[in-house]
C-alpha cells in the first residue's frame, strides 16, 4: 500500500506574493488617508499663508497708526537745512534701516517771536505719509538738533513702524527713490500734547496753533 503524504505547503515562490499583498494592503490604504490629509491641509492653508505674507509691511508703509490727514499749512515760513544732505538730494545710507538708523542733525532759522514751541514730523510721501518721527515741545529759542539726539526737554511719539523715536528710511527694494519730508513748525502755544498722542491729534493741534512752518525733503532708495 503506498504511502499517504500530507498535501506539500505551497512553495515560497507560491506564498511570497500572497503574504506581501496582505501585509501591504493597511499601508496603502495609510497612503491614501495621508495624502487626503495632505491635500485637504494644503487647501485650507496655503490660501491663509498668502493673506498672512500679503498683509506683512514691505519696507515703509502697512504701519502700526498713519495719518489720514496732511499736515496743515502755515501762514509764515522757516527754513530748514541739513548738513547731511542738501533739500531734495539723498539721504546717506548710515540715518537709514541699511545703516546703524541714527536721525539726521538739522538746523534752521529763528522762528517768529510769537512762537512757544516748535514741533518736528517727518514722514514719507510716497508711502501713504508713513511717519518716520515726531518730536514735540523742542524749545522755541532752539536752531537745531544733533545727530542722534533730540533737544533737553523735547517728547517723541511713536512712529509708523510702532516704536518711539526716530525710525530710518526703509522702502520697498526696487520702488524708486521716496521723498521724505522733515516738517518743522512754530506754534503760538503749547500744544499740550504727550508721548502718546497719535499722528492725527499732532496735526490738529497743528492745525490750530501754526505760526509758521519749514520743510527740507530728502530722498532715499534701496
Amino acid at each position: 500500500m503506498a504511502a499517504i503524504w500530507p498535501e506539500s505547503p505551497p512553495s515560497a515562490a507560491h506564498a511570497k506574493p500572497t503574504t506581501v499583498r496582505a501585509a501591504a494592503a493597511p499601508y496603502a490604504s495609510m497612503r491614501v488617508r495621508v495624502g487626503t490629509a495632505s491635500r485637504y491641509l494644503g487647501a485650507v492653508w496655503r490660501p491663509l499663508a498668502l493673506l498672512l505674507l500679503a498683509a506683512l509691511p514691505s519696507g515703509c508703509g502697512g504701519g502700526a497708526d498713519e495719518p489720514s490727514e496732511p499736515l496743515p499749512d502755515a501762514a509764515r515760513a522757516i527754513r530748514v537745512t541739513s548738513p547731511a544732505f542738501s533739500d531734495g538730494g539723498a539721504i546717506p545710507k548710515r540715518f537709514t534701516c541699511d545703516g546703524s538708523g541714527s536721525s539726521p542733525a538739522l538746523r534752521w532759522s529763528a522762528p517768529p517771536r510769537r512762537a512757544r514751541e516748535l514741533t518736528l514730523v517727518v514722514e514719507d510721501r510716497d508711502a501713504g505719509r508713513f511717519v518716520h518721527w515726531t518730536v514735540l515741545e523742542i524749545p522755541a529759542d532752539q536752531t537745531g538738533i544733533p545727530e542722534g539726539r533730540v533737544p533737553a526737554g523735547a517728547v517723541e511719539t511713536e512712529n509708523s513702524f510702532g516704536k518711539r523715536g526716530w525710525g530710518g528710511p526703509c522702502p520697498p527694494e526696487g520702488d524708486d527713490p521716496h521723498r521724505y519730508v522733515f516738517v518743522l513748525y512754530a506754534t503760538d502755544a503749547q500744544l499740550e500734547l504727550d508721548r502718546d498722542s497719535s499722528p492725527d491729534e499732532v496735526r490738529a493741534a497743528l492745525s490750530d496753533h501754526a505760526l509758521a512752518r519749514g520743510t527740507l525733503t530728502g530722498r532715499y532708495g534701496r
